[in-house]
């Protein structure tokens, strides 16, 4: 039997979440972080996703990178735990009716905690709050094993 390798999936949610996930700890905190710098976004960025090969955000021209980030309709909330940096999501709302959960993950040390489900439900929650048609994200084999 061959082996089935997913090298690229788009998942799209339709409505909301029926259900709120609680935080699984105490001291979580979800805080928005407007327009951030391309430095700190990138410290974010690369506490997160190191392990995953995420470089996409860090071959992206500085340039570039501030454009999305200072955009209205791209924001960026960071979950901490007792003060501690965990992890961020990233909501990208530039398209209409459609907003792409374009990057979320957690902190090497935060994992296997439940605070991915929680900060994925509080992410999918906050972007249904603006009313979208769908809410997307897309993933690959390369991430989290659980993204999928």
């Amino acid at each position: 039997m061959d082996t089935v390798r997913i090298w690229d999936v788009r998942l799209e949610m339709l409505e909301p979440p029926a259900v709120v996930v609680p935080p699984p700890l105490e001291a979580v905190e979800v805080t928005h972080l407007p327009a951030p710098s391309v430095e700190r976004y990138r410290q974010l960025y690369t506490a997160v996703g190191e392990q995953w090969m995420w470089v996409d955000r860090l071959l992206m021209p500085d340039e570039e990178l501030a454009a999305i980030l200072q955009h209205p309709l791209v924001e960026v909330h960071t979950l901490t735990v007792a003060g501690e940096f965990a992890g961020y999501t990233e909501l990208d709302r530039r398209a209409p009716d459609d907003i792409e959960l374009a990057y979320f993950g957690l902190a090497p040390g935060f994992i296997g905690k439940g605070l991915g489900k929680y900060l994925l439900n509080w992410s999918a929650r906050q972007a249904w709050e603006y009313g979208p048609r769908r809410l997307w994200v897309h993933t690959c084999e390369l991430d989290h094993p659980a993204a999928l």
